[in-house]
């Protein structure tokens, strides 16, 4: 696999979509990126990372309406300019970083609606990973420590959270097999064992 590609990962909350793709990464020898795009898109555009993590994964919602016009640069030093943006600004800002990278280097991208962004490139895999009820449960408490409702409403939440983002920017299905190369019970063979399946499953993808 010498030419460069990319690995799209989507994931449930709990489903280990996030351990998955590091360790997919680390195998594989790519770069990784989930929330580390964040902070690489502050660099490139100057906005606050506290701002884009704000409207991080999240539909358009407009905050004092968008202005291209404006100087990026201001903003890391001058918060309440970035109140003229809104998520369709960050997301194209996010974009042009993810588009950016794969034309860098082989990398692999969690969430962000990367395989939609990516959709033109030539070697790409977009897998979808999902886990049973009492292992996402399981998973998101040890690393939140929340009662069991709170949890089970939090994965409510973020599930929902992540589809409705997806589908307004890619037109598409979040979590539904046609988007997908690959969609696979991270529950069934646990996180190391479908780590390797995916390993495998993209090496083949990528031969075609």
């Amino acid at each position: 696999m010498e030419d460069k590609f990319v690995i799209n990962i989507g994931r449930q909350l709990g489903s280990g979509g996030r351990l998955i793709g590091e360790s997919l990464a680390k195998r594989l020898g790519i770069s990784f990126y989930d929330k580390e795009l964040i902070n690489i898109a502050s660099k490139e555009s100057g906005l606050c990372p506290e701002f884009l993590e704000k409207a991080d994964e999240k539909p358009s919602q407009t905050i004092m309406g968008s202005v291209w016009g404006a100087r990026f640069s201001l903003f890391t030093d001058n918060m309440p300019y970035a109140n003229y943006f809104n998520n369709d600004s960050i997301f194209k800002i996010q974009s042009d970083v993810i588009r950016k990278l794969a034309e860098e280097r082989s990398c692999l991208f969690v969430g962000r609606c990367a395989d939609y962004i990516l959709r033109d490139h030539p070697r790409a895999v977009n897998v979808f990973i999902t886990a049973s009820r009492e292992d996402r449960i399981k998973r998101v408490r040890e690393y939140t420590q929340l009662s069991q409702t709170e949890t089970e409403d939090l994965i409510l939440r973020t599930d929902k959270k992540r589809a409705e983002y997806y589908n307004y920017y890619s037109y598409k299905t979040w979590g539904v097999a046609e988007t997908y190369h690959l969609c696979i019970d991270s529950s069934i063979l646990g996180i190391e064992e479908t780590t390797t399946m995916i390993e495998e499953f993209v090496k083949k993808k990528l031969q075609q």
